[in-house]
């Protein structure tokens, strides 16, 4: 069975999220948009995938947008989300293994698609760690309710 992901970019995201789904024939995407380089607000989209997440209807998500930041500070708003900006395999393995990441936000003006492609795998395969994390994960969802 595939791995369910939810998928979104704002306008300067649009071609890596098309070439994550072309290319990652193994995953069973679930493309929230939007579908043509026309300007949008990239919090808009960043809600959708993590509204996805956070509600159980995929366990993973991927944002994109020119840097990567803009979704990340979005996301990270939503309750439950762990996203994590990444630009190469390690910090993507680490934000798995250590921090149970959630989402995976990428610059598509930073990185390019190959690396792109690497990180996400390096993402959705990396199982958490648990053990002496689980403790700080614990502590970051504490956050969440001061």
């Amino acid at each position: 069975m595939k791995l369910k992901v939810a998928i979104a970019s704002d306008h300067a995201g649009v071609e890596l999220k098309s070439h994550l789904i072309q290319t990652l024939t193994d995953v069973d995407w679930v493309d929230l948009g939007p579908n043509t380089s026309e300007r949008v607000d990239y919090p808009d989209f960043a809600k959708k995938v993590a509204q996805a997440v956070s509600q159980g209807g995929t366990p993973f998500g991927v944002l994109i947008c020119g840097s990567g930041i803009g979704m990340s500070i979005a996301a990270n708003k939503i309750k439950g989300i762990r996203a994590a900006l990444i630009e190469n395999p390690l910090s993507a393995r680490l934000s798995r293994e250590h921090n149970d990441a959630n989402i995976i936000c990428l610059g598509e003006r930073l990185i390019g698609k190959d690396m792109a492609l690497e990180c996400v795998n390096v993402f959705l395969k990396t199982p958490f760690q648990n053990g002496r994390h689980a403790d700080r994960v614990q502590k970051i969802s504490t956050l969440e309710n001061p």
